[in-house]
This record gives C-alpha cells, structure tokens and sequence, in this order.
C-alpha cells in the first residue's frame, strides 16, 4: 500500500490546483485520475484555447442553492491570482471580443495544452504523483483514508474528492464524487445539465433545422434571468452562448422569450418604416437588420398573409402585433441535449454540508471541490474561476 498525506481523486482544474496548493506546503499528494489524459476537459475547452478565467469573475456570476458559499474561496483566490500563474509561465492570452464589446473572457493565444502543461510543470516542481488510468473501486475511512483501485492502494490522512459531475462522460464525467458524498452521509441536490443545448420536438424543431448553422444577436429570457448574445440555431434546436446561459436557468415545461431585435423599439421602428417606406415589405425592410434566412422563417410562421402586401396596407394593429412576436417570440423546449453535451452539472454535493473557507465536509479530513459541489458558473471561464479557487480553499487548509 502506498501512503501520501493527502489523495486527490480527479486530475482536472481543482485537483491539480489543490494538489499544487497542498504541495507547496511540504504536504505529499498523490493525484488518482480515472481518464487516459490529464485534464482533458481543459484540453477540449475555449475551441482548444482554454478560456481559463474571466475578468469580471464575481459571486453574482454563479448559481447555488446557498448563493453566499463561494464567496470566501472566490476572494481568497482570484482571477488575478491564476493570471499572475499564466504571466510567470510566459503563456500569451488575449479578451475575447462580442459584439458588446471586450467580455472578460481569458484565451491563450496558441493552446490549451499551454494551461495543462503549465499546470503539470508545477507538480513535477513540487514532486506530485499523478497516475491516470486509475480506476478507483473503493474508498474506506478508518484512522486516515484508504482508496482501492486497479493500479494498488493508497492511504492518506486526508481525501480530496475533485473527481467533476455528470457532464461530458467522454471525457471522463461520472457519478462518483456524489456517490462518495451519499457514502459519508453528505447530503444531495438534485442534478441536470447545465450551459447545454436545447431540443424541440414541435415544429419549431423542423424549422430550426431548415435555419441550421445560422448564429444572430438576441436577447433570450424567463423570469428569472436574461442574457444578450449570440444564438445558433440547429438540426435539433438551439444553441450558441445566449442559449448554453438561460439553460441553467431553465425548468423543463417552462416557456423562454426571445428578442431578436435586442435595445430596439421595434414597434416604433416598424411604424417609421410604414411611414418612411410605404411600398416595401415587410421581409425586405426587416433583412436590413435579421439574416433574410430568418426572416423568410417567420414571414411564413407569423405573417403569411402579408407577405406580398407593402407597409402602406398594413392595419397598425397587425404591425403592432408583429413588433410583438419579434420583440417576445414565445418558445417552449422539449428538453436538452443532456450531461453529452453539457459544459457542466447543476447541483451536487449540498454547500450546507461544506465549509466555505476550507471545502472540508463534517467527516475530517473530506473535502470536496470544483464541479461536484452546488455551485455552477456562467458561461465565460467562470467555472474554471472556481475550480481554481475552490481547490486552493482546500489546498491551504489540507
């Protein structure tokens, strides 16, 4: 059996960073990971540039059943901290740019193996075992922690469980860190899928797909958040960054509005058109601002009998009544397209059963970080922001 002071099972963004944080305090760490690659989910982020942090990284930028938890490790370790870590190792990023401007979000310029590579280089520096392929099979407390897996034993006074949730299973998501968390009494919240396409099985699902592959500025909506960015239609539904955000949000059976004319008064717009340019149609004026795509799709669905009449006989009611549907159109998702591809998990280990300074449970010596606890960043380096900070929280306290 090998012994370390503390076992990490996972080697993503936490683990590494705990494993790190806990190394530079002379602790000896020995990192489980069950995939065939060391952070693979880093790997494959940002298109294969890593969108590793955001600059405006703050505890509003996060969903939680305690929202106050993450508060504690967000401001002990910082988007500056990790930044300083990228500058020392000579890695180049860039902001990303949006049509609303600069948005925060943090790319390395040439890879994201940059950040993995990084990351490695510090645990070899502080001498951290990392074994992957490393399926663990069980897990057993008495006097320290004893781990079982297909590579040997192991045995630590402290565990660290950073083993991610239920999203993207190729790349390595499973069950595991809430089923150690039921094992040792911690109690659950529920899960789904988060920052995730979605699916329609109405008509509406025919056609998205006759749209595929087209993006537009929009502002999508319920009634308890909204976001102003690009969506993308597909074969499916629904995609692209406005829709991954409003679906953490989401409730199934719940409608969304979107705006496709976001900061417009559209039906003062249309009525300057009926004014301005009497003999147009509808279609040819609203394809100065929509893609002609687009607007083709809803001329047939919201105005058919309209089609081949000019502004100047349209009743201002029906005008009216258009502005609407552009400004709330009402959309009703069958469901997403679930943990395959969904960035994150929603819920998990329940924060109450958590200290927020440290990420330890009541059993001593058991903490858990990053995706497995109930808190789920926004979309834009925010989940990495907390992977970072929640497993420095643990790091410092192992």
């Amino acid at each position: 059996m090998q012994s370390a002071d503390t076992l990490i099972l996972g080697a993503g963004a936490a683990g590494l960073l705990c494993a790190i944080t806990a190394a530079q305090r002379g602790r000896k760490v020995v990192v489980l990971e069950r995939s065939n690659k060391v952070g693979k989910k880093i790997l494959m982020s940002g298109g294969g540039r890593c969108n590793f942090t955001n600059l405006h990284a703050s505890p509003e930028r996060f969903l939680s059943a305690n929202p106050p938890f993450c508060i504690s490790a967000l401001s002990r370790y910082t988007q500056w901290d990790f930044i300083e870590l990228v500058e020392q190792h000579g890695i180049d990023y860039f902001e990303k740019e949006t049509v609303n401007g600069l948005s925060g979000q943090l790319f390395c310029k040439e890879s994201s193996k940059q950040i993995v590579a990084m990351l490695l280089s510090e645990c070899e520096r502080y001498d951290i075992q990392i074994l992957d392929r490393c399926e663990t099979s069980e897990v057993a407390r008495k006097d320290g922690f004893h781990v079982a897996s297909d590579r040997g034993k192991f045995s630590a006074e402290t565990l660290v469980v950073a083993c991610g949730g239920l999203s993207i299973p190729s790349l390595g998501g499973s069950g595991f860190g809430y089923q150690l968390a039921e094992q040792f009494g911690l109690r659950l919240l529920p899960t789904s899928a988060g920052l995730v396409p979605l699916t329609f099985s109405d008509a509406r699902k025919e056609m998205f797909a006759r749209l595929s592959g087209l993006a537009c500025e929009v502002v999508i909506s319920n009634g308890r958040a909204s976001f102003r960015e690009d969506l993308l239609f597909t074969h499916r539904g629904l995609s692209g960054p406005a829709v991954l955000q409003i679906s953490s949000y989401w409730k199934p059976g719940e409608p969304l509005q979107v705006d496709f004319l976001p900061g417009k008064d559209v039906g003062e717009l249309l009525a300057r058109w009926k004014t301005e340019h009497p003999r147009s149609l509808l279609r040819t004026m609203l394809a100065s601002e929509l893609p002609a795509k687009l607007v083709h799709e809803l001329e047939a669905l919201h105005w058919p009998e309209f089609s081949e009449k000019p502004l100047a006989e349209w009743q201002d009611r029906r005008l009216a009544q258009v502005a609407g549907q552009l400004q709330a159109w009402d959309l009703k998702p069958a469901g997403t397209e679930g943990y395959r591809t969904a960035e994150v998990t929603l819920g998990g280990v329940d924060t109450r059963d958590l200290s927020s300074q440290t990420m330890e449970s009541p059993v001593p010596g058991l903490f858990f970080i990053g995706e497995v606890i109930d808190v789920t960043g926004h979309l834009g380096g925010f989940n990495f922001q907390w992977a970072w900070s929640s497993g420095y929280a643990a790091g410092l306290a192992l």
